[in-house]
């Protein structure tokens, strides 16, 4: 079988099945596991990602307001490759190519038209699980989907059973940021990753897009705990975008930051893709909002500084 996987999440999927192999090309973003970063890329962004947040947030809507999309697709590379199946998304036009315009690729090469298209569209965990069956009935991994999905659904039910016993008062009201200017907070899967992990989500919605918030609404709600991970960059780019914020007023005064409670997290690999690594981010969050219960997560791709840091404040003066 020979596959093209517009999505990172699909190309972690595939390759967690054993399909790596079958996959001819990736999406501009795929990057995990690193034998993706070889193959073929089937797609480009229209935005600069060194702009600043601010301009990129201007960017996208640009484009969005125009009935423009944000990223273009490489017709004649996948015409080429006549891939039997392409894995792509109807989620989100901003994280990744639009499905409408797969479809219509397809529709316009002959070498296509046999092609499956397969658009995944996840907002919750249970949806993550329920696109490794899919993808995996498609790919012809069955057996290796229902093992992953054995292996996952093992690893959520530790942490949420160990954090079910909490009362409302042990959970540390925790907020999520995935985009800083301007602030967005995480929705979708985030919030349920939260709980599950013993922790209470704020001015988000479990299964819900993300949606913007105002750093008025941030100071009222005043969390005990910030994870900062701005979508689509890694550690080192989301430590300079949460640099900027001591800058505002209300940023010292709040508590999770008095306390020291502030995580930055490598947002691209960890959170903003509904792929197999949400649950190394169920077990990480764990050991930030319950660390009594929770030891450090052991893989060493989740050690602090590789994955995620905490976000130190200058002291006033």
């Amino acid at each position: 079988m020979r596959i093209v996987s517009l999505l990172p999440s699909a190309t972690e999927i595939l390759f967690a099945l054993g399909r790596g192999n079958d996959v001819v090309a990736v999406s501009h973003e795929c990057d995990y596991p690193p034998a993706a970063r070889s193959l073929p890329r089937a797609t480009a962004s229209r935005i600069d990602s060194r702009l600043s947040s601010g301009q990129i947030d201007e960017r996208v809507k640009s484009l969005s307001a125009a009935g423009e999309p944000l990223y273009e697709i490489d017709g004649a590379l996948i015409a080429r490759l006549a891939p039997d199946l392409i894995v792509t998304q109807s989620q989100c036009e901003v994280c990744a190519v639009r499905y409408a315009d797969v479809v219509t690729l397809v529709g316009m090469h002959a070498e296509l038209a046999a092609t499956k298209v397969v658009a995944l569209n996840p907002h919750s965990i249970d949806d993550l699980l329920a696109d490794i069956q899919r993808l995996g009935e498609a790919a012809g991994a069955e057996s290796a989907s229902r093992l992953l999905v054995r292996q996952l659904t093992a690893r959520i039910g530790a942490v949420h059973a160990a954090a079910a016993h909490l009362l409302p008062a042990e959970r540390p009201r925790t907020l999520c940021l995935e985009w800083l200017d301007p602030p967005m907070a995480a929705g979708h899967w985030t919030p349920q990753l939260i709980a599950w992990a013993g922790g209470e989500s704020i001015l988000a919605v479990p299964g819900v897009p993300s949606p913007y918030v105002d750093w008025q609404e941030v100071q009222a709600a005043d969390p005990d705990v910030i994870l900062i991970a701005c979508c689509g960059f890694d550690l080192s780019r989301s430590r300079r975008e949460a640099a900027t914020l001591e800058s505002l007023t209300c940023w010292r005064d709040l508590r999770a930051v008095r306390t020291g409670r502030v995580f930055v997290l490598d947002g691209n690999s960890y959170l903003n893709r509904c792929g197999p690594r949400l649950v190394d981010t169920l077990e990480l969050f764990a050991s930030w909002l319950q660390p009594s219960l929770f030891g450090s997560p052991v893989a060493a791709t989740l050690a602090e500084g590789v994955a995620w840091s905490r976000l130190a404040t200058t002291p006033r003066d």
